[in-house]
């Protein structure tokens, strides 16, 4: 991708993202093809509070887009995270929304000859409550980093990640976070990854030192045996980059003794037990290239980077709606994954997400909707780091990019040239929360209506109407209950709209149809309604009801959607 420099404020890198060939040069198959191999698109996932933004701050800091990492947590006196956009995600310390960043980077032991890489990175929101954004994000990247608490092991959303993950084909990179902290040992997290996932974790990179005790990490070869030994020094607050000291096996065995031997006597257990790299088990999804670390202290940060450049696959063919796969190679296509506004508060703009499928994409030029078959002028396109933007002029398969102001585009939608394509559309999760909205004064309902038109369109909630409800009262449905608040701190912020919630006694929701709809609305505890995409769907009060009426009235449709674990 090709961008204007951010402000310095922002970065301190003048490297821009592309440096390789020009747009025109790049457009050719052979320059396509290089520069989608030159390119790694991924995110990150895990169970809040694993580590997900520091992880991303970290790994900006080693690809010198920024000079010093900040806190996280947005305790008093610490800075957020340059990730987190949002007031609510810095009060609170979370990321409820995702970001996209895209660095260069060139590993300590690549080929002089062999170009720069290119890093998509989309951090995805640490909230189980906006779990149906990070699923949207799962469908715009080709690897997925994700992060384990050393204490913790694998928590609830973690598993259901994995299963997205293993769904969708997507191989997972698994980092032991927060290794400098009290913690489980590590032959024990790997058991809990075979038996509880099934994945066969093949660790790279193996701790010298206890949990609590990060020393540095004993980096294994094929067959398991130590290749060197990487020596981590403490930095003041982990703000910058963590010295690395690079001995030999001997050097580290008289430099800390006991600690090595015990990591390499680990690491020959690893390899008899058949715990070494495989590529094409990883690619395949069997297996899960392991690095422990430490992204508060920048621990280990520098082999999460040169491991995604080594092992994580490059941007590929996409099949479209038919089956048909997209090339690489092929004219530009690119699949919207999000939609989001208020990023910029002086402009109250409207930013659309998209991942480039095929072809090469230039600023100004026109493509086609395929949902509407109307002509789409990109002439605001940016990258976007945090709160700071830079306009792009060119990009490739893998990037993400920004459309402005893209008010016809919503998730799922695809964008072309030449010959049309589709690609299938993100399904919508089922939702487990319901409230009735209302705007608090009658006066607003012009800003009450454009404001819940907005949030639905981005997905930040699915709307759900019926006649005896009418729109003045429309009911919001949300995988989890912070949605609601998102959707209030928005209004209000965004559109001068006080608003208030009203819960609903639902806890399950059911597609169903016309013909069922009218028993359905004579049932107790079930209410019909429509989505904004046309969908019917019953609002159920509890699994016993439901059972109930699956037994009792068998004829009646009412199918699952889309589960959190997909």
């Amino acid at each position: 991708m090709t961008t204007e420099p951010a402000s310095a404020s922002a970065s301190t890198s003048t490297d821009a993202p592309a440096e390789v060939a020009s747009a025109r040069t790049s457009a050719t198959p052979k320059g396509l093809a290089a520069e989608a191999a030159r390119r790694r698109t991924f995110a990150v996932i895990s169970h809040p509070d694993a580590g997900k933004s520091t992880l991303t701050e970290a790994l900006a800091l080693h690809a010198k887009m920024i000079s010093e990492a900040g806190a996280v947590h947005g305790k008093a006196g610490r800075r957020s995270t340059v990730s987190d956009w949002m007031e609510m995600e810095k009060a609170r310390g979370i990321s409820v929304s995702s970001t996209a960043l895209q660095f260069n980077y060139k590993s300590g032991e690549s080929d002089p000859d062999e170009p720069v890489s290119v890093i998509n990175l989309v951090d995805t929101p640490g909230h189980s409550d906006f779990s149906e954004d990070t699923y949207r994000v799962l469908t715009a990247v080709d690897a997925a980093v994700m992060l384990i608490d050393a204490a913790k092991g694998l928590e609830p959303q973690t598993l259901k990640l994995f299963q997205v993950c293993r769904h969708r084909g997507i191989p997972v990179i698994t980092v032991i976070n927060k290794w400098d902290r009290p913690g489980q040992t590590p032959l024990e997290l790997l058991d809990e990854i075979h038996e509880r996932i099934g994945l066969t974790p093949t660790p790279l990179y193996w701790p010298v030192g206890i949990a609590g005790d990060f020393r540095g990490l004993l980096r294994r070869g094929e067959d398991g045996a130590p290749r060197e030994y990487i020596r981590f020094t403490r930095t003041a607050g982990g703000a910058t980059i963590a010295p690395e000291e690079i001995l030999d096996a001997d050097a580290a065995a008289t430099r800390d003794g006991s600690d090595w031997d015990t990591a390499v006597e680990e690491s020959e257990l690893l390899s008899a037990s058949g715990q070494d790299h495989d590529q094409e088990m990883f690619l395949a999804g069997q297996t899960s290239p392991v690095i422990f670390a430490s992204a508060m202290l920048n621990f280990g940060v520098r082999q999460i980077l040169d491991t995604l450049v080594a092992l994580a696959p490059a941007p590929g063919p996409r099949d479209d709606v038919k089956g048909v796969a997209r090339e690489v190679t092929d004219p530009f296509s690119a699949v919207v994954f999000k939609v989001q506004a208020g990023m910029d508060t002086s402009h109250r703009d409207r930013l659309a997400f998209m991942r480039i499928v095929s072809g090469v994409f230039e600023r100004g030029m026109v493509v086609t909707h395929a949902q509407t078959g109307k002509p789409f002028t990109t002439k605001y396109a940016q990258t976007v780091f945090g709160r700071e933007r830079s306009t792009v002029e060119s990009a490739y398969p893998g990037d993400v990019v920004g459309l402005v102001n893209a008010t016809a585009l919503a998730p799922g939608h695809t964008l072309f040239t030449d010959k049309k394509v589709e690609f299938p559309p993100i399904p919508s999760f089922a939702p487990e929360h319901f409230s009735v909205l209302r705007a608090e004064s009658a006066s607003k309902y012009k800003q009450f209506r454009r404001a819940v038109e907005q949030l639905d369109s981005e997905g930040v909630v699915q709307v759900l109407r019926n006649d005896i409800r009418g729109d003045a009262a429309p009911v919001m449905a949300a995988v989890g209950p912070m949605q609601f608040e998102v959707v209030a701190a928005r209004m209000k912020a965004e559109f001068s709209v006080e608003a208030r919630m009203e819960g609903l006694p639902y806890a399950l929701a059911r597609r169903t149809d016309a013909e069922s709809a009218t028993e359905l609305g004579r049932q107790r505890g079930v209410e019909v309604f429509t989505r904004s995409d046309g969908v019917m769907l019953a609002l159920i009060s509890d699994k016993w009801r439901l059972q109930y009426l699956q037994k009792e009235l068998p004829e009646l449709t009412l199918e699952p959607l889309v589960a959190t674990a997909d």
